[in-house]
């Protein structure tokens, strides 16, 4: 069933009001001038379970699982998001977070320090790459899942943890203070004289600026405008849709880049380019592949639209809905599906995903060898495209001489 969000809204308030009166505050909400039938029928549902069901459940949790469940019914964006979810998504959007600054991961039923990441506590502290983390806080890990401990590791900065490490020498506890940890979500580098590299992993808050950092960096170590871009969005997984509009501005100069429609007037909105084109006409080739997604496809989708870039890879996951994050209070919030997005020529890519323009195989970013040929392959696009513009203005002059 398809719920108007004011609806939606009128069910939860209608929810968060039954818990806070307790029975009698239910019974008035299940007389006949209650707001509709089907929320009659789910606090009818609720007073059943909490009272017949075989052992005894604490009301938040049926309420907090029903809205959970209602949610999740809409698509597979849409969800009810609490505790360490909502703190994750926090750190997605704002690309920092309270933590001890590691990437881990699960390997033999261990929790294994992948890399310590630079200036963090961790790496203060001395963890290297293949520790293993034994305890947490004196508890064990053994058993657990890998976003609980994720989610434990992180917490208030200033507050310490304390680890019991192990590794082929020795087993040591460590005690680390949580600090503010940025995700770096740019990465550049020069790939030979004239021609850089930019991967973005994700789309925060700041990586529009820091994209615009990283191009006069490369434009700083080149020593001279670039003759050409690889920029990688391979696995990225989206992000925050303004800063996707912000990397496609720096290649457009006029002309739209994205709009938004949706059931709510403010879901129709229209994103266009400021005028600057900050390589000033020069190839880019974008890698793709199943893994970008949302934010990824939008600047994929926008460049591509305007010939303005050359896509090289493998379809793109297809996401082309927009996600508002709408809080309940400082501890819940709802991240609800509020409208799709359609690039300058009018395409929903939404379970599609965009071609590219030049299909490759073997574009996981975990492949090294064919990450070294595609690598190649970008690089003999971009000159290419170079070759054939030096001599359309050579052609071009002549006939003007």
């Amino acid at each position: 069933m398809s719920l108007r969000p004011i609806t939606l809204f009128g069910i939860v308030l209608s929810m968060v009001t039954g818990i806070a009166l307790g029975i009698s505050g239910y019974h008035a909400w299940l007389k006949p001038s209650g707001p509709s039938a089907d929320a009659r029928d789910f606090g009818e549902v609720l007073s059943q379970v909490r009272e017949s069901y075989v052992s005894e459940i604490d009301e938040r949790e049926l309420v907090r699982g029903a809205l959970k469940g209602m949610l999740s019914e809409l698509d597979p964006h849409s969800r009810y998001v609490d505790g360490g979810d909502l703190d994750a998504l926090e750190a997605d959007t704002t690309g920092e977070f309270g933590g001890i600054g590691i990437e881990i991961g699960l390997m033999d039923d261990h929790f294994v320090v992948i890399a310590p990441m630079p200036d963090s506590p961790a790496n203060s502290a001395g963890l290297a790459a293949g520790d293993r983390i034994l305890e947490l806080d004196n508890t064990s890990l053994r058993g657990k899942r890998l976003t609980d401990v994720v989610e434990l590791l992180r917490g208030e900065p200033g507050s310490n943890v304390n680890l019991l490490i192990s590794n082929d020498q020795q087993t040591r506890d460590v005690t680390l203070t949580r600090a503010i940890i940025e995700i770096a979500s740019v990465e550049e580098q020069m790939l030979e004289p004239g021609y850089g590299y930019i991967r973005i992993s994700q789309f925060h808050n700041t990586t529009g600026k820091d994209f615009l950092g990283a191009l006069k960096k490369l434009t700083e170590e080149n020593q001279s405008s670039l003759e050409g871009l690889v920029l990688d969005l391979r696995d990225n997984p989206g992000g925050v849709l303004q800063a996707s509009v912000s990397v496609a501005d720096a290649f457009l100069e006029d002309g739209l880049i994205v709009y938004t429609s949706g059931r709510l007037p403010s879901s129709h909105l229209k994103y266009r380019a400021s005028g600057k084109d900050t390589l000033a006409g020069k190839p880019i080739v974008i890698l793709i592949n199943g893994g970008s997604a949302s934010a990824a496809e939008i600047v994929a989708g926008a460049l591509k639209d305007h010939s303005r870039a050359t896509l090289i890879g493998a379809t793109s996951y297809g996401k082309g809905s927009v996600q508002s994050v709408m809080p309940l209070d400082d501890h819940r919030a709802i991240k609800l599906t509020t409208a799709y997005y359609y690039t300058p020529n009018g395409a929903s890519i939404h379970n599609i995903g965009i071609e590219p323009d030049m299909r490759v195989n073997g574009v996981n970013l975990e492949n090294s060898s064919a990450d070294d040929e595609l690598m190649a392959t970008a690089l003999e696009v971009l000159k290419s495209q170079n070759t054939a513009r030096a001599e359309e203005e050579s052609n071009s002059l002549q006939a003007r001489l």
